[in-house]
């Protein structure tokens, strides 16, 4: 089994000895049963902002592990025991066996919320938590994810089928309309993601997402640049959006992911 490393410069160099810690954690705890860490999100696709992004990492496993195995390593990687840089980070580990195989389910082993500025949250019950999230992650680590250890996402992550991908967009725009726990600047800006995926296909970074669809959409152009001003800031400092702008951009965002799904949209690679 080939046991690679990311490029170090791949990684932001305010995350790289973090992520190291990340990994050399999970080898400890995880011993032989450890396939793969992977890290998603922005890192993945290009766009960390230190100050405003967390760190997305996926964990794939040879199942089944010892007893204890989840909760130690849930305890070694909780902030402050291992101070997380970024504002958060969220980990996700999965069976090889499940990761394998397209799925529309969270179907994940444990789920760890930590960080400085991240409510902290362990969870090893997947029916604990809304599948969306679970499904467009595994899509985006499967075509972008960049490899910290062991074998390549593409071998190990298989990628969710097209029904599944556009029934998980739609869960997480109806998320972001219930405003509940998001940032206005992130709403708008995974609203931009979703629109954008149905057009191409393809996962891009919020902020290129977003220019895109500010291109082509002359009506939200001032939301999304007060958006993308927003989004510059600390997660902290963001500035506060028109609430009936946002939730009238919302609305036609759901509409776009409703007319991908009765258009039979292919969702390309």
């Amino acid at each position: 089994m080939t046991r690679t490393p990311a490029e170090p410069h791949s990684v932001p160099a305010e995350l790289r000895p973090y992520l190291q810690e990340v990994v050399r954690h999970a080898q400890a705890v995880c011993g032989r049963h450890l396939v793969s860490v992977v890290a998603v999100g922005s890192v993945a696709l290009g766009d960390y902002r230190h100050g405003r992004s967390d760190t997305d990492v996926t964990v794939v496993v040879d199942a089944p592990l010892p007893g204890p195995t989840l909760s130690d390593l849930a305890a070694a990687l909780t902030h402050p025991a291992l101070p997380c840089p970024a504002t958060g980070l969220e980990l996700v580990v999965y069976d090889e066996e499940f990761a394998a195989r397209p799925s529309g389910e969270a179907g994940y082993l444990m789920d760890l919320n930590t960080g400085p500025l991240l409510p902290s949250r362990v969870s090893f019950d997947p029916a604990e938590s809304p599948a969306f999230w679970y499904v467009i992650d595994r899509s985006v680590a499967h075509r972008s994810g960049l490899p910290l250890y062991g074998r390549p996402p593409r071998e190990v992550i298989a990628e969710p089928g097209r029904a599944d991908l556009l029934t998980a967009l739609r869960a997480s725009v109806r998320e972001h309309s219930a405003a509940e726990g998001h940032l206005a600047d992130n709403r708008v800006l995974n609203g931009c993601r979703s629109v954008n995926f149905c057009r191409t296909g393809r996962w891009q970074a919020k902020r290129r997402a977003a220019q895109a669809v500010a291109a082509s959409e002359e009506r939200f152009r001032p939301l999304i640049a007060a958006a993308l001003r927003s989004y510059e800031r600390p997660r902290t400092d963001a500035t506060a959006l028109p609430g009936t702008d946002v939730q009238i951009f919302l609305t036609w965002v759901a509409g776009r992911v409703d007319a991908a799904c009765e258009a039979g949209r292919p969702v390309g690679e």
